[in-house]
């Protein structure tokens, strides 16, 4: 049996019925979670940008789009929504796979919920399908795949066509194509952090598209490379130089990925999450000032250095991608939530002379635990000579360190208020939490 087919076969076999309490309720703030950051990115130059694009191309009015409450074709409105959605970087995070699932899987899966009409269990359905399939690959990959290849544009798109696929009812043989059509679409390189430039919003915009788009034509009947994943030149063995096949159907319907799912609290690249979380901590113990401190150490592991290493970030995407400028904003600012990241903070001499004090090294005891776990280790020596340390394997958001649902919730009305406005959005908290009872998923959107 070929790896598509296996998949296939539980993507077909999922049931709602089936779904253990947690794993349903995981779906539901994935959908609560992933909202949010669509409603924020929405409002931002990108989501303008792809939006324009998208109303320029026009299309049947088949499914929402987040930026406007208007509909466009299928497609097109997965592409829009999955692009927005990864703008502000609060979007999810898987880290043995690292992959932001929700940004391609879930746009997908809304987009062909609303064409056929489907309600909120079938939606519940497809984004569980769509999150094992999509980390389930991530992890054979990772870590080798993720140096040049960005997961979420990639395995993002197999994890979009099995949400898609399993929400228009495709057959086994259809779901084979599906992920065998995705497969050689999936893309997105890393080059864009030279530049600062926009092309990461797009991987997941595309990932959602192209996942539907092979979800679609499956259903007619167009066929796909039947072993796409594993084939002599497949995806694997194409875009990753050490991989593990076995991951991927390992504990197949018995370990939901889903639950490992991490939910991000600061507005920049994970990666630089841990070190962040690590800063305030001893900032606010010790009452740590830019003008007393005299050096900020954080030990991490390469793949952190290499995306995040930036000294001189010049935009304020760039800003998230550079752990310097996270680690010595978290100092000043003593938060690094959206608002956090502006034109001021970019250019605040404060921050930039302090950037200058911090030192990053990779610790090889905490590689040797990448990516299971993303640890790191800080060290602040103040102007006295004093040393305070602290070290944490796991950043608030993560299974292990979780937040609350009031914090969950409370983080959505922070990203959405300004777009869906305050009321509308404590309404929106109530109906994603029935989300299961939900005939037709029309209701979210009404205006």
């Amino acid at each position: 049996m070929s790896l598509s087919l296996e998949l296939a076969c539980f993507i077909k076999g999922l049931r709602f019925a089936d779904l253990p309490a947690e794993v349903v309720l995981a779906a539901k703030n994935a959908f609560l979670d992933w909202l949010g950051s669509a409603a924020a990115g929405s409002q931002r130059e990108p989501g303008r940008i792809v939006l324009s694009v998208a109303e320029e191309l026009g299309g049947k009015a088949e499914a929402t789009l987040i930026s406007t409450g208007r509909k466009t074709s299928s497609i097109l409105a997965a592409f829009v929504n999955g692009s927005v959605s990864h703008i502000v970087e609060l979007d999810d995070v898987h880290k043995a796979s690292i992959i932001h699932a929700g940004a391609p899987i879930i746009p997908a899966a809304l987009a062909a919920a609303e064409k056929t009409g489907a309600g909120g269990r079938a939606l519940i359905e497809g984004i569980v399908a769509g999150y094992e399939s999509a980390i389930r690959i991530g992890e054979a990959v990772t870590p080798a795949h993720y140096h040049y290849w960005h997961t979420t544009g990639t395995v993002g798109t197999f994890g979009a066509a099995a949400a898609a696929g399993k929400i228009l009812n495709l057959s086994e043989k259809e779901l084979v194509h599906a992920l065998g059509t995705a497969g050689t679409q999936a893309a997105g390189l890393w080059e864009f952090l030279a530049d600062g430039a926009m092309s990461k919003h797009l991987h997941p915009g595309k990932a959602a598209l192209n996942g539907l788009l092979a979800a679609l034509l499956a259903g007619h009947g167009f066929t796909g490379a039947s072993k796409i994943i594993e084939g002599e030149k497949g995806f694997v063995r194409a875009t990753a130089q050490e991989f593990d096949l076995s991951k991927i159907s390992q504990g197949l319907g018995q370990n939901y990925k889903i639950l490992e799912n991490c939910i991000k609290i600061h507005a920049s690249c994970r990666h630089t999450h841990p070190a962040i979380d690590l800063v305030l901590e001893l900032v606010k113990k010790y009452d740590l000032t830019p003008e007393n401190i005299q050096t900020i150490v954080t030990r991490t592991y390469p793949i952190a250095l290499d995306l995040t290493g930036n000294y001189e970030p010049h935009t304020l995407y760039a800003a998230k991608f550079s752990l310097p400028f996270c680690v010595a904003l978290a100092a000043k600012q003593r938060k690094a939530g959206l608002n956090d990241f502006n034109q001021q903070t970019l250019v605040d001499p404060v921050i930039r002379d302090l950037m200058s004090r911090v030192q990053l090294m990779e610790d090889p005891e905490i590689t040797a635990l990448y990516p299971a776990k993303w640890p790191a280790l800080v060290e602040i020596t103040d102007s006295e000579g004093k040393m305070f340390s602290q070290r944490t394997d796991y950043p608030a958001g993560d299974p292990e360190n979780p937040v609350s649902q009031r914090d969950l919730e409370q983080k959505f009305r922070e990203l959405a208020s300004a777009h869906f406005g305050v009321a509308r959005v404590q309404e929106l908290v109530l109906l994603i939490s029935q989300l299961e009872d939900l005939s037709s998923l029309s209701v979210l959107f009404a205006r």
